[in-house]
């Protein structure tokens, strides 16, 4: 239970930051303060729902559409939260782009490496009796 509690807190912020860095880069891409908290929750929770049926319909049709799985659902994602909140508007389909490119390169870096880090194995540096 810990650990699924750890690794929700690694993906919601993990996807504030790439929301946030993309608000940064990009200016088309605005964070509004009052919306952004369900913006957030929205596009975690659209994210998690849609990635692994986005990977099932790739794996069906197209090998090749793999590769591109997880950024399907990031602009998915950034739809729903665009969509359904007033936390998060983009304008521009640069920006689009840009910014499920960024969004989804941080999220992916932060779901691959912080678990890493934080979901240590704590017996990993035990020796093996013989």
């Amino acid at each position: 239970m810990i650990r699924i509690l750890i690794r929700t807190g690694i993906y919601l912020g993990s996807a504030a930051l790439g929301l946030w860095l993309a608000s940064i880069l990009l200016d088309d891409f605005e964070l509004h303060a009052a919306g952004f908290l369900v913006a957030l929750i929205i596009f975690t929770g659209t994210q998690w729902l849609l990635a692994p049926h986005v990977t099932k319909m790739s794996e069906r049709y197209s090998i090749a559409l793999t590769g591109g799985v997880d950024l399907i659902s990031t602009l998915a994602a950034l739809v729903a939260a665009t969509l359904l909140s007033n936390g998060l508007s983009i304008r521009g389909i640069g920006t689009w782009l840009l910014a499920t490119l960024v969004v989804w390169l941080v999220t992916s870096l932060g779901a691959w490496l912080l678990p890493l880090w934080l979901l240590k194995d704590e017996g990993a540096g035990a020796r093996p009796q013989a």
